[in-house]
């Protein structure tokens, strides 16, 4: 519009803000590589940690289902401890159709021993918009270049 700036009414985008926040961790750690992570997840529950807010994901076996349609930040954060790793890494893989699940985002580092336990921790996040929850669905895969790596899951933390 040749630079003109436009107004927006009010009630186009009122009502808007966060509805739902749903925090889950891995209650026990773990070696090696797994795909999908599927299994040792619960919500946190920990005081005074909000382990969810209006309507809750569900989980089968590492799969989570979305409880409404609408736009969803979804991070991975893990840990893990080592000797030497070229690489340690995480994958949010996501499917549309209920079956067939592509890598959305995925993040890998290195563990360069300098004591024991050394330390890595990675982070990755997408933002997914959800508009059918039969079909789209998350989970996640994670790797390992040694299959003596631990992947730290606690039940408390």
């Amino acid at each position: 519009d040749a630079g003109t700036l436009k107004r927006v009414d009010y009630s186009y985008i009122k009502g808007g803000g966060i509805t739902t926040i749903d925090q889950w961790r891995l209650t026990t750690s773990f070696t090696g590589s797994v795909n999908p992570l599927a299994s040792n997840w619960e919500r946190n529950d920990t005081s005074p940690a909000v382990g969810y807010y209006g309507s809750q994901m569900s989980e089968s076996s590492g799969i989570f289902t979305f409880p409404s349609t609408g736009i969803y930040h979804v991070f991975l954060h893990l840990g893990f401890s080592g000797g030497d790793n070229q690489y340690v890494g995480g994958e949010i893989n996501v499917t549309t159709d209920n079956s067939t699940y592509e890598t959305a985002s995925v993040v890998y580092n290195f563990i360069k021993a300098h004591g024991s336990p050394t330390y890595s921790f990675i982070t990755t996040n997408i933002v997914f918009d959800i508009t059918d929850t039969t079909n789209q669905k998350v989970r996640f895969r994670v790797v390992a270049e040694d299959s003596g790596t631990t992947c730290i899951g606690s039940s408390t933390i």
